[in-house]
């Protein structure tokens, strides 16, 4: 299938949906990776970036493996673990260990290098989200936090926010904010998208309907313009969403 082929428009009430086969990956053998977006050379040429959100990989490492230390710069980074834990090292002397269902971010700022590992017995699954910061350069940071999913039953929860004062919300540097939510099946909630602003949703288990539109796991869903967002879970759920402008 051509990438031409590859881009619907216009899309069905600004929905965009981007099915599994659609998804550009690769099996490295201590990774198994699958990009959302076209960015730095991955992914399907077809899938543009949502606003600012401009990479989303689904990531299986390998135990015992991982990304060796390796540089980044002028890039907000959230890492959302879904299985296993990932271990976290940098030249700030950061050290920590994501578990999963908790949340990781990083801003690379002005230039960080960092490794991330998988030193767990089994395999570790996450999502790797980029989102460009509002400015280039700064102090470089990292921070980890917890995020029961218990606390995100039925409702939507905002993991990391460039926003401020938005609960527990991680810090980012960028005009964005990540959300998470479970829902056991046959439940459903909306969340307003608001007049200027796009989302992309991922449901890293489960299977759900969004606006009428069937998202199974593993699949991702651009919303390209205002409008509520009816989120229905066919299958017990848990979801990702990144709203930006």
């Amino acid at each position: 299938m051509t990438s031409e082929q590859n881009i619907k428009k216009p899309y069905n009430d600004g929905l965009e949906p981007r099915r599994r086969s659609d998804l550009g990956g690769a099996d490295l053998g201590w990774l198994k990776t699958r990009h959302h977006f076209a960015f730095g050379g991955f992914g399907n040429p077809g899938h543009r970036a949502v606003g600012n959100l401009v990479a989303w990989a689904d990531d299986e490492i390998a135990s015992g493996t991982g990304f060796p230390v390796h540089p980044h710069a002028n890039m907000e980074i959230i890492t959302y673990v879904r299985e296993g834990a990932v271990t976290h090292q940098d030249s700030l002397g950061n050290n920590g260990r994501t578990m999963a269902g908790d949340v990781q971010v990083m801003s690379a700022a002005s230039g960080i290098r960092h490794s991330e590992e998988n030193k767990e017995p089994i395999a570790t699954k996450i999502f790797q989200i980029w989102v460009r910061p509002r400015s280039v350069g700064g102090t470089p940071t990292w921070d980890s936090r917890p995020f029961p999913k218990a606390d995100r039953a039925g409702r939507m929860v905002v993991l990391a926010s460039g926003f401020g004062g938005e609960g527990d919300a991680l810090e980012i540097r960028a005009d964005a904010r990540v959300m998470g939510a479970t829902l056991l099946t046959g439940q459903s909630l909306t969340y307003d998208l608001e007049p200027g602003r796009k989302a992309y949703l991922v449901p890293a288990l489960g299977d759900v309907v969004v606006n009428g539109e069937p998202i199974n796991e593993g699949e991702g869903l651009a919303l390209w313009k205002a409008q509520p967002i009816a989120i229905e879970a066919k299958k017990d759920s848990e979801i990702v969403i990144v709203e930006t402008n």
